[in-house]
């Protein structure tokens, strides 16, 4: 197992929860690199972080993986390691880790985190990130096979988010917010190849349905390419059409949350 470790989750920069993780693993594996992923997901929001873990995991080393954005923390939900590719995810069975193992190739091997004897103890029902996810991902590091970490889980099992789709019909192409950034950004689940196949191309116009709601916006490379305080769409650096204000808040200005509809086509 390569040395690197990443980092994933909603605990914010203004306590101490991410240094302790930190240092866990420094403690255990000193030599790693620690990468921070994220750390501003919003509370509870397994989506988003899945979202984040997924489109940044093709540009992260091989190593092993750890998402904490875990609101059943302390329930009946199971913690897990999964073996996808040349790499290792670790985290909570919550659906956090699917779409990055999928992106990955697909889960080949999963294991329960429940031999105690690789945690920090005493382990803490509500912080399971430092008390263990962080010492697990530290001893993989140090060469221990996720095999040891507890019994095998068919990776049938595991559980998964729904996988974003986007559906070509009737000369339009149908998809939903994927997630919404910290701009308010707002990236659909529908690739820049949908707008291709219905024939639309960077400079063109397009109808946007959301429910009942309908308007034109314009298809372009960057939002710069509007003016201050208007609408675009544009191809985003995951290759999926989101709709963006320059020096604006798209989610805000459109009320979009994650999950709702949405119906591109060419405008009228």
């Amino acid at each position: 197992m390569t040395s690197v470790i990443t980092l994933l989750t909603d605990y914010g920069l203004e306590d101490g929860y991410v240094a302790a993780c930190h240092g866990v693993i420094a403690g255990i594996a000193p030599d790693a690199r620690v990468i921070d992923v994220c750390h501003l997901v919003p509370s509870g929001d397994v989506r988003r972080g899945a979202a984040i873990l997924a489109q940044t995991i093709p540009y992260l080393p091989a190593g092993v993986h750890v998402g904490a954005v875990d609101p059943g923390a302390g329930g009946a939900r199971r913690a897990v390691a999964v073996e996808a590719g040349d790499r290792v995810f670790i985290g909570p069975d919550n659906g956090l880790l699917s779409w990055a193992v999928h992106a990955s190739g697909g889960a080949r091997a999963a294991y329960e985190l429940s031999n105690a004897a690789y945690f920090l103890h005493p382990v803490s029902p509500t912080f399971h990130g430092r008390d263990v996810f962080a010492p697990v991902a530290g001893r993989l590091c140090g060469g221990l096979s996720p095999c040891e970490l507890g019994p095998e889980v068919p990776v049938s099992r595991l559980v998964s988010l729904p996988e974003p789709t986007s559906v070509l019909r009737e000369g339009a192409v149908e998809g939903e917010v994927l997630s919404v950034d910290r701009y308010g950004n707002t990236q659909l689940s529908i690739a820049a190849g949908d707008l291709e196949a219905l024939g639309l191309r960077v400079g063109d116009t397009l109808g946007v349905a959301l429910g009942r709601r309908r308007l034109s916006m314009p298809y372009r490379e960057t939002y710069a390419a509007v003016p201050p305080g208007e609408l675009v769409a544009f191809a985003d650096s995951a290759g999926l059409i989101a709709f963006a204000v320059n020096s604006g808040d798209a989610a805000q200005r459109l009320g979009l949350p994650p999950g709702a509809h949405v119906r591109l086509s060419p405008a009228v």
